[in-house]
């Protein structure tokens, strides 16, 4: 088992130069890339975001505020 961790490390230590490229739209597409995932969550907390109060117990006190009004 542990000849086969041995074999992949030193497989990757063996390795040499990619020679690679990333052009300055691989840098753009990135960004947008996570702040699309941003967004993405922050429409998914806004519309669970009652579920989520009543899970930490915090929207009872929301709906007692709001019934005293």
């Amino acid at each position: 088992m542990i000849y086969r961790w041995v074999v992949f490390v030193f497989g990757f230590m063996a390795t040499g130069d990619a020679l690679a490229y990333l052009d300055p739209g691989t840098g753009s597409m990135l960004l947008q890339v996570l702040l699309g995932g941003v967004a993405a969550i922050a429409v998914a907390v806004k519309l669970y975001w009652y579920r989520i109060l009543a899970i930490f117990g915090i929207k009872k006190e929301i709906e007692a505020e709001e019934e005293s009004s």
